[in-house]
C-alpha cells in the first residue's frame, strides 16, 4: 500500500521540524512506501486528501490535530483510500477516542496492523464531524481559543475559566426521537465520538461505529452543578450526573433565539438558530487498533492520564538527549 502524509505545521504544540524527520525514519525504516505533504492554509488539507483519493492513494496519514483529521476524513468519506492518523495536535479527539495515544511510533504501529474499520460521521446543516459539534459554552470556548496564538491545555484552560465567569446559558428548543425539550442548557453537544479531545469524555458510551450519536445536555441553571458536571466529565461519570442527559438518536433539531457560534471537532464556527444533524453510517475507512479497552469510569481517564504521562516524559528525555 502507498501513503500520502498530510502534516499540518501550524497544529499542536510541538514542532514538525522534529516530528516530521522521525515520521520519516520510522516509516522507512517499517519499509513504507510513502510522500509527505504539508497544509499552507485551512482547506488545503482538504484538497490534498480527495486529490491523494482521486488517483488512487491507497492511504492517507493526517498528522496533525482535530481540525487536519476533520479536513481529510471529510474528503476520505465516501472513497476506498483508508485515513489513518498521526496525532501531533493540542486535542486529538478522534484519536483518544479509538485508543490512539499521542506517540509517533505506536500510531504508525496501528497503521502497520492495517485493521480497518468503517467509521461514522455526523453532520450539522451540511458540514461534516468526527467527533463532536454543539453550541452554548464549549462552542464560546473554542471562539476565544481560536483567538489565541498558543495552544495546549493550559491555554484552554485559561480560557475556559474566563469564559465561565461571564457566560450566560442559553434557552434551547431540542426535537429528538418524537419527543420536544425545551430548556435553559449550558451546552447541548452531538457526539459521534466520546470525548472533546484530551480526555474530557463528553460522552463516554459513543460509538464511532453504531450509526447513532450521543446527544449530551448539561443543564444551565446551577452553577455549582455546573462545575460538578466539569468533573464527571474528566472522571467519566457523565451519566451519573443528574444535571447531564445523554440521549442517543440517528438525528436531532437544535432550535435557540438568533444565530451565533457553533464548534465542529473543536474549530468554533457560525451557525443559523436553527441546526440539523444527523448520523452517516460507515462512510470513512480508518486505520484503527487491533484491541479495544472497556470504558469504565475514574480508572479510565486516571490510567490515560498516567499514559499520557509517561509518554511526555519520555519525549522530554529523547529530546534532552539530542
Amino acid at each position: 500500500m502507498d501513503y500520502l502524509v498530510i502534516a499540518n505545521p501550524a497544529s499542536g504544540t510541538i514542532s514538525k521540524s522534529q516530528i516530521i524527520p522521525h515520521v520519516y525514519r520510522k516509516m522507512k525504516h517499517m519499509g513504507m512506501n510513502f510522500d509527505v505533504a504539508f497544509t499552507e492554509a485551512p482547506g488545503h488539507g482538504y484538497e490534498l486528501a480527495r486529490r491523494a483519493a482521486e488517483e488512487g492513494v491507497g492511504a492517507v496519514l493526517a498528522c496533525g490535530g482535530d481540525g487536519t483529521v476533520n479536513e481529510i476524513a471529510s474528503a476520505l468519506s465516501g472513497t476506498d483510500t483508508v485515513m489513518g492518523i498521526i496525532p501531533t495536535g493540542s486535542g486529538n479527539g478522534l484519536a483518544r477516542h479509538m485508543g490512539i495515544p499521542v506517540d509517533v511510533d505506536y500510531s504508525l504501529k496501528v497503521i502497520a496492523e492495517n485493521n480497518i474499520i468503517k467509521a461514522d460521521h455526523g453532520l450539522a446543516n451540511g458540514t461534516p464531524f468526527f467527533c463532536t459539534c454543539g453550541v452554548g459554552f464549549d462552542a464560546a470556548v473554542s471562539e476565544r481559543c481560536a483567538r489565541e496564538r498558543r495552544r495546549g491545555i493550559l491555554m484552554y484552560l485559561k480560557n475556559a475559566i474566563n469564559e465561565y465567569v461571564k457566560f450566560h446559558p442559553e434557552e434551547y428548543t431540542i426535537e429528538v426521537n418524537g419527543q420536544t425539550i425545551t430548556e435553559r442548557a449550558l451546552l447541548v453537544v452531538c457526539c459521534n465520538a466520546s470525548q472533546y479531545g484530551n480526555n474530557a469524555f463528553i460522552a463516554p458510551s459513543a460509538s464511532i461505529t453504531d450509526g447513532e450519536l450521543d446527544l449530551t445536555i448539561v443543564h444551565g441553571d446551577n452553577l455549582l452543578f455546573q462545575a460538578m458536571a466539569g468533573v464527571d466529565i474528566l472522571t467519566g461519570l457523565v451519566r451519573k450526573n443528574a444535571y447531564i442527559n445523554v440521549i442517543r438518536t440517528r438525528q436531532v433539531h437544535i432550535r435557540r433565539k438568533k444565530e451565533g457560534v457553533a464548534h465542529i471537532d473543536g474549530d468554533a464556527v457560525k451557525m443559523p438558530a436553527d441546526i440539523d444533524v444527523k448520523c452517516v453510517p460507515g462512510t470513512l475507512k480508518l486505520f484503527s487498533p487491533t484491541t479495544n479497552t472497556v470504558f469504565r469510569p475514574i480508572i479510565t481517564p486516571t490510567a490515560l492520564f498516567f499514559r499520557d504521562l509517561g509518554i511526555e516524559l519520555r519525549h522530554l528525555l529523547t529530546r534532552q538527549g539530542q
